[in-house]
């Protein structure tokens, strides 16, 4: 089982080191004034999803995705910005499209594929949508995009798996024009928020998203020089790390 666990690990890893393909030629990029207004109107300031209200509006979701779908990014024209915020806000919209569409929900894992293949065939890994006439996952958007292409850790306090221990989802979209100063938002109200990281001089008690992308965040110094650059307490560098436990359960009212 261990060897088994190992391979399918270096599986994983490969398959997500390569690159994605996703996108379009001669695309404009979208207006997200729609994704907007939904995220306005469901979610918290906290990121607490109103998924049952959500769901009335189904529609209006279900529009803005197929304009995601229909106007993929152009990477020769598109701005980085541009295709930045777009693919943020898609891989958000697809995830509220996908427990909206099996709600009610206790958490995105139970809609794992009933064949367990630890990191290989989860939730993340199913093809529920189209980007450009191509069959995606969240896992291609996340892993072989957003990670791969745009060297930005911040991405990992923008994008929301629809769980309470995930960082708070945005209750408004990203856009080009000040898609850094929102980056800067989410970082600081993640690791600054104590119900997902404890931080004090001494000891702090962070998310496992710091250990699962580790190497995302240690490019130019270790963890806690990472976690100076938006804690609002100054951390000692011979700090004491430990990582907290995940929940899993549904962000919801």
């Amino acid at each position: 089982m261990k060897f088994l666990l190992i391979l399918f690990s270096a599986l994983y890893l490969n398959f997500s080191c390569g690159a994605s393909s996703l996108g379009a030629e001669s695309s404009k990029s979208p207006s997200h004034e729609d994704f907007d207004a939904l995220l306005k109107k469901y979610v918290s300031p906290t990121g607490v999803v109103n998924y049952k209200g959500l769901l009335a509006d189904k529609a209006k979701l279900d529009k803005y995705c197929d304009l995601l779908s229909n106007n993929a990014p152009d990477r020769k024209t598109w701005s980085k910005n541009e295709q930045l915020a777009y693919w943020i806000n898609a891989y958000n919209a697809f995830t509220l499209k996908l427990i909206v569409d099996n709600y009610p929900v206790k958490s995105i894992q139970d809609l794992h594929p009933k064949i367990k293949i630890p990191l290989i065939n989860t939730v993340w890994h199913i093809k529920f949508f189209k980007i450009g006439g191509q069959d995606a996952n969240l896992d291609e958007i996340e892993h072989k995009i957003l990670r791969k292409e745009f060297d930005e850790p911040r991405i990992h306090f923008a994008i929301n798996c629809a769980s309470i221990s995930c960082p708070p989802l945005l209750n408004e979209a990203y856009v080009s024009t000040k898609i850094d100063s929102q980056l800067d938002k989410v970082a600081k109200a993640f690791i600054n928020g104590p119900k997902r990281n404890n931080i004090s001089a001494n000891q702090v008690e962070i998310s496992k998203i710091f250990s699962w992308f580790k190497g995302d965040f240690t490019k130019n110094g270790d963890i806690i020089d990472y976690l100076n650059k938006y804690s609002k307490v100054k951390i000692n560098p011979k700090a004491k790390v430990s990582y907290l436990d995940y929940d899993w359960s549904l962000n919801n009212k």
